[in-house]
């Protein structure tokens, strides 16, 4: 197996809410888990039909060539109807230098019920993937700010 990337914590003053203590990086459930689980570091409630952002105070330095996805858990889209707000997170490696660390937050969309989280229980699950880039590609920009800002330009 490769080994292409690391969990860390962000800084306590990225993660701004309570909890800072209580972050658990991700972590395969079982050797032949594909996704790492994303553990809620503090308690959350989404209604039916309603949207939160949970900031989980993880990043993710990924070598170059990877992407980190993030997808919601099999059992809450099943049983809840659960998704994410981007139908799938895309964290890429320059992400890590970002002016907020990288850190991952994640939306999700409430589904047909109600969906309730305790601190430290599973809520999303991270898979790494290779990606390819084409033949004349030939970008030379670098990240500067967090999410949403590779379309940005000065």
């Amino acid at each position: 197996m490769n080994r292409i990337a690391k969990f860390y914590k962000v800084s306590r003053q990225q993660f701004t809410k309570d909890g800072y203590d209580e972050i658990k990086l991700p972590l395969r459930a079982t050797s032949g888990s594909a996704g790492y689980d994303f553990f809620a570091p503090y308690d959350f409630e989404l209604k039916s039909g309603g949207e939160i952002i949970i900031d989980t105070g993880i990043r993710a330095r990924i070598e170059n060539g990877w992407v980190l996805v993030i997808l919601p858990r099999s059992g809450s889209g099943f049983k809840f109807g659960v998704r994410l707000a981007n139908t799938a997170g895309v964290i890429d490696s320059d992400y890590f230098n970002a002016d907020n660390e990288g850190h991952i937050k994640i939306k999700l969309i409430g589904g047909s019920k109600d969906y309730s989280v305790k601190q430290g229980e599973a809520f999303a699950q991270g898979l790494f993937l290779p990606f390819g880039i084409t033949e004349d590609d030939d970008c030379k920009e670098e990240r500067r700010g967090g999410f949403g800002s590779t379309d940005k330009k000065d």
